[in-house]
C-alpha cells in the first residue's frame, strides 16, 4: 500500500533538524497525548470493570442469587419446597434462612446489625464466608449460642474469639410494666473477612434454630436462598421456580432487583468516564492536525521539488498521512502497554503510593471493597485502540490533502 520511499520520507520529516525543532517537539506532545489518553482510558475502564465484578462476586456470594420470601414474613413447611428447588436443573443450592435486623452490644458499644440464621452445613457451603475465616473454625458454629461476625464488626465492638455479643430484638417482651427489650447473648465462634465492608461490619450469623426462636418464627423461616449455575441468566430460573410457589403465598426477589439502582449508577458512571476520557484522545488528535499543518508549511519547498521530480499528488498525500498516522499508531501502542501494565499491578502501585505518602487512598468505608480491583477486558482494549487509531487517521487526512494540493510553482516562488 505504501512504498518504501514514502515511508522513508515520512519518518525523515518527523525527525526534524535543529532549525525545525519546534515541529519535532509538537510531534512528541501529540505522541504523548495519544499515549496518555489510551493508557488512562484502559486503566479507568479496567478499574470500573474490576469494581463491578468484585461487587457482584461478593453480593451473590454472600446472598442467594434469588430469594423466596413469604408475604406473611414466615414461610412454614419450607423443607418440601427446598427439596423441590434442589431438583430443578441449573440450581446448585437452596438454603432456608432467617433474616432480621437487631441491635448488637458488647463492651459498652452498640450498633445495628443484620442477623442471618443458617445451618452449619449451609454456612460452610458459602465459600465467601467459610473460606475467609481469620480466626475460629466452622465446627464451633454448631452450638445453639454460637455466632459468627465480620472483621470490622469485631473491631467496632472490641470482640475477639470466645467473647459474648448481645443481640437485642426489634420487638420486645410485653410485661405488666410495659414492653421490655428481648435480648440474647451469643459466643463468638469465628470471625470472617469477606472483603466488603457492608458485610464485614453488619452481618451476624447464628444457627437457624436459634434465629427462629430469637425472631419468634416458630418452625418457619423468612426465606429460601437459591443459588444457580448462571446468575446472569436469573430470569430463566425465575420462570422455572414460579410454578412451585404459586400456591404458597410467596414472592421472588433476585440479586439484580435488590441492587438495581446500585449497578445502574455504576453503568452510567462507566459510560460517562469512557466519553470523557475519549475526549483526551480527540484533543491529542487535534494536536496531530496542527503538527502536520506546520510540517506541510515548513516543507513547502521540499514538496515542490518532489513534485517536479515526478512525485504524484497521491504520493505526497500518503507521505504526510504516514507521518500523522505513525504518531497515533506508536502513541496507541505505548499507551496500551503502559495501561495494561498499570492495570495488572494497580493494587501494588496503590500500596506503594500509600506507604510513600502516608495517606489512605482507597478507604474501604468509602469504596466498599478492601482492595483496588482491576479487570482488563480484551474487547474494550481493542475498542480503545481502534478509536484512537481512527481518530488519528481522520486527523491526518486534511493536512495530507493540503500537502497534495500544494502548487509547486507557487511554493518555489515564495522560497
Amino acid at each position: 500500500m505504501f512504498s518504501t520511499f514514502e515511508r522513508w520520507v515520512a519518518f525523515r520529516y518527523l525527525r526534524a533538524r535543529r532549525q525545525e525543532g519546534f515541529i519535532s517537539v509538537t510531534a512528541w506532545f501529540s505522541f504523548l497525548g495519544i499515549g496518555l489518553g489510551v493508557a488512562a482510558l484502559i486503566i479507568v475502564m479496567s478499574v470500573m470493570n474490576g469494581f463491578r465484578h468484585d461487587l457482584i462476586e461478593r453480593i451473590i456470594g454472600m446472598n442467594g442469587h434469588l430469594v423466596i420470601y413469604s408475604h406473611t414474613n414466615s414461610l412454614p413447611h419450607f423443607e418440601s419446597l427446598t427439596e423441590e428447588l434442589k431438583k430443578l436443573p441449573g440450581i446448585t443450592g437452596a438454603n432456608p434462612s432467617v433474616e432480621g435486623q437487631a441491635m448488637a452490644m458488647a463492651h459498652g458499644n452498640a450498633t445495628g446489625v443484620m442477623v442471618h440464621g443458617m445451618t452449619v452445613a449451609d454456612l460452610e457451603a458459602r465459600k465467601s464466608v467459610s473460606d475467609h475465616l481469620i480466626t475460629g473454625r466452622m465446627s464451633l458454629f454448631d452450638r445453639p449460642n454460637a455466632a459468627m461476625i465480620g472483621k470490622r464488626l469485631a473491631e467496632k465492638l472490641g470482640l475477639i474469639l470466645g467473647d459474648k455479643i448481645t443481640l437485642v430484638a426489634p420487638e420486645g417482651n410485653a410485661t405488666a410494666f410495659g414492653t421490655t427489650p428481648r435480648t440474647r447473648a451469643f459466643e463468638i465462634a469465628a470471625i470472617f473477612d469477606a472483603g466488603m465492608i457492608q458485610y464485614d461490619a453488619t452481618f451476624v450469623f447464628i444457627p437457624l434454630a436459634s434465629a427462629q426462636k430469637f425472631f419468634r418464627l416458630g418452625e418457619g423461616v423468612t426465606g429460601i436462598e437459591v443459588f444457580t449455575e448462571h446468575p446472569e441468566k436469573i430470569e430463566h430460573y425465575k420462570d422455572e421456580i414460579l410454578p412451585l410457589i404459586a400456591n404458597k403465598n410467596a414472592r421472588i426477589f433476585d440479586w439484580q432487583q435488590q441492587n438495581k439502582e446500585f449497578f445502574s449508577t455504576i453503568k452510567v458512571e462507566r459510560n460517562v468516564m469512557f466519553i470523557i476520557l475519549t475526549l483526551i484522545i480527540l484533543v491529542a488528535s487535534f494536536n496531530v492536525i496542527s503538527t502536520l499543518i506546520m510540517l506541510v508549511k515548513d516543507k513547502g519547498r521540499d514538496i515542490a521539488i518532489l513534485r517536479t521530480m515526478g512525485a504524484t499528488q497521491g504520493m505526497i498525500m500518503r507521505i504526510f498521512f504516514i507521518a500523522g498516522s505513525s504518531i497515533g499508531a506508536f502513541g496507541a501502542l505505548v499507551g496500551t502497554v503502559c495501561g495494561l501494565l498499570f492495570s495488572w499491578n494497580i493494587d501494588a502501585i496503590r500500596k506503594w503510593i500509600e506507604s510513600f505518602s502516608g495517606t489512605d487512598l482507597f478507604r474501604a468505608e468509602v469504596y466498599f471493597l478492601s482492595k483496588l480491583p482491576a479487570l482488563v477486558d480484551p474487547n474494550e482494549v481493542i475498542l480503545v485502540v481502534t478509536i484512537s487509531l481512527v481518530l488519528t487517521f481522520l486527523a491526518s487526512l486534511y493536512p495530507a490533502w493540503r500537502a497534495s494540493r500544494l502548487d509547486p510553482v507557487e511554493a518555489l516562488r515564495y522560497e
